[in-house]
C-alpha cells in the first residue's frame, strides 16, 4: 500500500521577494492534495541584502570573495524560513522541502548555489528537511533546472488537462515544459528560454523606488528605442550559447538600454524580453512532432498584462495562451508545491529529473535530506 506524506515546500524565486509556502499531501507519484498556499513577503533588510549581493556575483570566484556575507545572508534566510514553519504549525511529521535562495547557477563549471542552510533549519525546527535538489542532476551531467516539470505532469493529468500541452513559467528566468505524454515521464520536455521577469525588475529596481512593473502600466506608457532593440535582438540571435538548458539571471543584463528614461527603457526590455519568448516558443512547437496548440501560464510574469500582449504578438497563428488558474490552479504556487513534492520523492529515491528536462545523463534522484 502507497504511503501518503505531507510535505511543506518552501520556494523562493528569482525575484528575491520572499517566499511561497505550500503544504501538500501527496504518495510521491501520482496523486497530490493541496492543503495550503501562503505568501512571505522578505523584510527590506533580506530583501536589499539578496539583490546586492546578487549584484557583485557574476563568476565563481565571487562565492569566496564574498564569503562572509553569504554566510551571514544565508543564515537570514534559513532563520526567516524557520519562522515560517513555525507560524504554520505543521504536524512533526512533515516534511520540509526547503529550495533557498539562488545566488548563482552556472551549470558549465557543475555550481549551482542557493542560500539555505539545511542543517541549520533542522535544527531550528526539528523536522525532516530536503534541500540542495540540484546538486545530484548537476553530477549526473544535467544543467540543474528547471526541475518542476514532474510536476507540470503531475498536475496536468490530475487535473484532466488535455495534451499534447506547454507549461510557461515566467519567474525572473522564463522555462517552459512540453507534455505530450500522460503516463511516459521520459517523454516529458523542458528547458529554461531566456529572461522573464529579471530585466524588467532590474531596471525598475534601479530606476526607482518601485520593484516591480506592475500590471505592465510602466512599459505601455515608454516608447520602444527601435535601434537598442533590434541590436539587442541581433547579439541574443548570434550568442555562443543557443544549446543552453538553463539560466541564471546574471547572464542577462540591462547595461543596452543604459542612458534611456524609465519608461522607454521598461518597454524597450519589455519587447525585448517577450519577442525572446515568442520566438522560442515558436521554435520549440515547431520542433515537436505533436501539434501542441495550448499555453499555460504561471509564475508572476503571467501578471504583466503588457508583457503577455507581446508575447502574444510574437507567436505563431493558432497558440492559445491561457492563465493556469482557469484550471482553479493558483499559479503562484506552482513551483512551492512542487518542491514539496520533489521533496517527498528525494525520501522515497524517485527521479525527480529526466534527460530531455535537464540534459542529465539519465533519470537522477534529488535533495539531500537530513533527518530529525
Amino acid at each position: 500500500m502507497q504511503k501518503n506524506w505531507i510535505s511543506l515546500g518552501l520556494m523562493s524565486g528569482t525575484s528575491g521577494d520572499g517566499v511561497d509556502a505550500s503544504i501538500i499531501e501527496t504518495n510521491g507519484i501520482d496523486q497530490y492534495h493541496l492543503i495550503k498556499d501562503k505568501y512571505y513577503g522578505y523584510d527590506s533588510d533580506i530583501y536589499k541584502d539578496i539583490h546586492n549581493l546578487k549584484d557583485k556575483i557574476h563568476k565563481s570566484e565571487h562565492l569566496e570573495i564574498y564569503k562572509n556575507e553569504i554566510n551571514n545572508l544565508e543564515r537570514k534566510i534559513s532563520i526567516f524560513h524557520a519562522k515560517i514553519i513555525k507560524e504554520l504549525n505543521v504536524s512533526d511529521e512533515t516534511l520540509i522541502g526547503f529550495h533557498g535562495q539562488t545566488i548563482y547557477h552556472n551549470p558549465k563549471e557543475k555550481i549551482s548555489k542557493q542560500l539555505g542552510n539545511g542543517k541549520l533549519l533542522n535544527q531550528l525546527t526539528k523536522k525532516n528537511v530536503v534541500f540542495d535538489f540540484r546538486s545530484n542532476d548537476i553530477l549526473n551531467g544535467g544543467q540543474g533546472a528547471p526541475l518542476t516539470p514532474i510536476f507540470h505532469h503531475l498536475v496536468c493529468v490530475q487535473n484532466k488537462i488535455q495534451i499534447p500541452v506547454c507549461f510557461l513559467n515566467i519567474g525572473g528566468i522564463a522555462n517552459i515544459t512540453i507534455i505530450k505524454d500522460r503516463d511516459n515521464l521520459s517523454e516529458l520536455y523542458s528547458k529554461d528560454i531566456g529572461p522573464g521577469n529579471c530585466l524588467i525588475d532590474n531596471w525598475v529596481r534601479k530606476n526607482s523606488k518601485k520593484k516591480f512593473d506592475y500590471d505592465g502600466n510602466l512599459a505601455s506608457t515608454g516608447t520602444r528605442n527601435e535601434i537598442i532593440f533590434e541590436q539587442a535582438q541581433e547579439l541574443y540571435m548570434n550568442r555562443s550559447d543557443q544549446k543552453k538548458l538553463s539560466y541564471d539571471t546574471n547572464d542577462f543584463d540591462v547595461s543596452f538600454v543604459r542612458g534611456l528614461n524609465l519608461e522607454d527603457g521598461v518597454r524597450t526590455l519589455t519587447d525585448f524580453t517577450a519577442s525572446i519568448i515568442g520566438e522560442e516558443l515558436s521554435l520549440a512547437f515547431k520542433n515537436s512532432k505533436e501539434k501542441i496548440k495550448n499555453v499555460l501560464l504561471c509564475g508572476g510574469g503571467r501578471y504583466n498584462k503588457f508583457l503577455i500582449k507581446k508575447i502574444k504578438e510574437n507567436l505563431s497563428s493558432g497558440i492559445n495562451l491561457d492563465l493556469i488558474d482557469k484550471y482553479k490552479i493558483n499559479g503562484d504556487f506552482i513551483e512551492s508545491q512542487a518542491f514539496a513534492f520533489l521533496a517527498v520523492r528525494s525520501v522515497m529515491k524517485l527521479p525527480i529529473s529526466f534527460p530531455n528536462t535537464t540534459g542529465c545523463n539519465k533519470p537522477s534522484c534529488g535533495g539531500k535530506i537530513i533527518k530529525n
